[in-house]
């Protein structure tokens, strides 16, 4: 591993730039953990110094190289099934309230944002598919702004630490093993449309309209004051009039906005466009 220490100047300044382009918030206690990441990328790029770094990531035209900085910076600790209360109150009760507004032939549209490896929007398909609900009544998409992990996503094949929580019968129907390797059915992956979206982007982010549901959970914690409300804003106008958001049970939108009105169910919060 290199030894190549990274200069406070050299710091703030790719600070500056991974918030300019993501809206991600690097504090300075994290300064250590970054150039411990980022020296592995060094290496392998042969550079010298954090300076040559800044200059190549600013330059370079190729975006998995930004997404590489962006799985650096950040923790895609994510798995089936995580944080299950709030799943089963979406498809137990707030999934048929949807669906009995919907008329005729028209689909749920339901949006995964940050989704890394994708466990999360394979979840709500496998949890809706256990329902009852065909393919064709429902629409599920998958955004990252890493084309990483998206990659990761489109090979649907789990470690068995991903997979620990999915219920017996579900890992059985659903997934094939071979030696603690599980891969997703394609019956699954098809339900899935991943896609790359910056949330801090405005351009970005008129990618998708008119969802139902948004999960947004764990990824407001990577960002300060002013990008929190950018992106709940952006996340507000892609909701239908009266959809729902669901962020991490450890965070919350009180001094965020007012724009969603906090619903309590079974001490679950949702959080409902008004």
């Amino acid at each position: 591993m290199l030894n190549i220490s990274l200069p406070d100047s050299t710091f703030k300044d790719l600070r500056d730039f991974i918030y300019d382009k993501s809206g991600i918030y690097i504090s300075d206690s994290k300064k250590y953990l970054i150039e411990n990441r980022l020296s592995r990328i060094l290496l392998e790029r042969n550079l010298n110094n954090f300076e040559d770094y800044l200059k190549f990531i600013k330059f370079s035209s190729n975006g998995n190289e930004l997404g590489r900085l962006f799985d650096a910076v950040t923790t895609n600790e994510t798995y089936f099934f995580r944080e299950s209360d709030q799943l089963k109150i979406f498809t137990d009760e707030i999934m048929p309230k949807i669906a009995s507004q919907k008329k005729g032939s028209q689909s749920i549209k339901i949006w995964s944002a940050a989704c890394s490896t994708g466990e999360e929007p394979y979840t709500l398909s496998i949890m809706l598919l256990e329902k009852g609900l065909q393919p064709r009544q429902f629409e599920i998409y998958g955004s990252d702004l890493s084309e990483g992990v998206l990659n990761s996503a489109k090979t649907a094949v789990y470690n068995s630490y991903s997979v620990r929580n999915v219920p017996d019968h579900c890992l059985k129907k659903y997934f094939s093993n071979n030696n603690q390797s599980y891969t997703l059915s394609e019956a699954v992956k098809k339900t899935v449309k991943l896609m790359k979206i910056n949330l801090i982007n405005d351009r970005n982010i008129k990618l998708l309209r008119n969802v139902d549901a948004i999960f947004c959970r764990n990824v407001l914690i990577y960002f300060d004051v002013k990008s929190k409300q950018k992106v709940a804003s952006h996340l507000y106008d892609c909701l239908n009039p009266g959809g729902y958001l669901f962020i991490g049970s450890s965070e919350s939108l009180h001094n965020i906005t007012r724009a969603f009105r906090p619903n309590v169910l079974n001490k679950v919060v949702a959080y409902q466009k008004v």
